[in-house]
């Protein structure tokens, strides 16, 4: 009987003992957030059982290591920078090494983003390391960009910037017979100045189209955003224009000159440059804000200065004027 009592405890004792060994292979492990962990290439798989013990991720290497070679199937783990859930099992976190499944890290330029506050996004983007100059104006093709933790910021600068001599590359053949600009260049600095007249894509042959007809007909582009860029190099004005702005000859004020500025005033994405290469064909040189966030357009100068009153009855109906 003593017998048959000691077998029964022993047999319990093995069930206790295998269903929390099985517990610890999928239940709950010890973190409480999200932990960044760096696997290098040729981390063995009880060296990375060791960094997860130390990042807190795991409360023991040996015991992972035994269930991972008895329960993870024998796959290999991949080299990358990990983001390991809260209370991540030891079946997930094996999982997730075999995966390759890294940890995403992006930096986004939005379309007519000048260069000096892609450089801002550049410098302040977490795990990126060096500096780097403010890139030259227009050669960064707006996109989200991945980068791994410790790369170089130029190295994804140059990532950007080979992206925009690419879509040149592409988009430069197809130009129509439309299209008034005579180089790459040219395309990307009148695209610059459309990407940052209209925040509507619908709108970007159109305004393509009215500057187009301007620089056929040797008038100016009087457009606003050219003024602003030698004072703030594209950040925000944060107020009205002088009038000694508006006839300052510095190169960029298309009201001062007739013909593009001496380059571009932001970085434009793929459809304003394919927009300038491709113009709306249209008759209209005049547009001006509609109050919807769009524009109205004109054939002439006196239709245009109906829909400007129109457009400034708007502003003072709001209290702006």
């Amino acid at each position: 009987m003593k017998k048959l009592v000691a077998l029964v405890l022993l047999v319990v004792a093995g069930l206790a003992v295998g269903l929390w060994f099985i517990q610890g292979w999928s239940g709950e492990g010890p973190s409480r957030q999200p932990t960044s962990v760096v696997i290098a290439p040729g981390t063995s798989l009880a060296a990375a059982a060791d960094q997860l013990e130390q990042a807190g991720v795991i409360a023991s290497a040996e015991r992972f290591l035994f269930q991972a070679k008895l329960f993870g199937g024998g796959e290999s783990i991949k080299a990358g920078e990990y983001e390991i859930p809260a209370r991540a099992s030891h079946a997930r976190i094996l999982a997730l090494l075999q995966s390759a499944k890294t940890l995403q890290r992006m930096v986004t330029v939005p379309e007519g983003l000048p260069s000096v506050l892609v450089h801002e996004r550049l410098m302040k983007a977490p795990a990126l390391t060096g500096e780097v100059p403010v890139p030259e104006e227009g050669t960064i093709l707006p996109n989200s960009y991945s980068y791994q933790r410790g790369e170089p910021r130029a190295e994804v600068v140059k990532r950007m910037q080979a992206a925009m001599a690419r879509t040149l590359a592409e988009l430069w053949p197809r130009r129509s017979p439309a299209s008034v600009v005579r180089s790459p260049q040219e395309a990307v600095t009148l695209a610059s100045i459309v990407e940052k007249e209209t925040g509507k894509a619908s709108e970007r042959r159109m305004i393509a189209g009215v500057y187009s007809n301007r620089m056929r007909q040797g008038m100016k582009l009087d457009a606003d955003p050219t003024v602003i860029y030698p004072i703030t190099k594209g950040r925000p004005l944060g107020r009205r224009i002088l009038r000694s702005e508006l006839q300052a000859n510095n190169g960029y004020n298309t009201y001062a000159m007739a013909g593009l500025p001496v380059g571009p005033i932001a970085n434009p994405g793929k459809d304003s440059i394919a927009a300038v290469l491709n113009p709306a064909e249209t008759r209209a040189l005049y547009f001006v804000a509609d109050g919807t966030g769009g524009h109205v357009f004109a054939d002439t100068l006196a239709e245009h200065n109906a829909n400007v009153q129109k457009w400034f009855a708007i502003r003072r109906a709001r209290g702006e004027m």
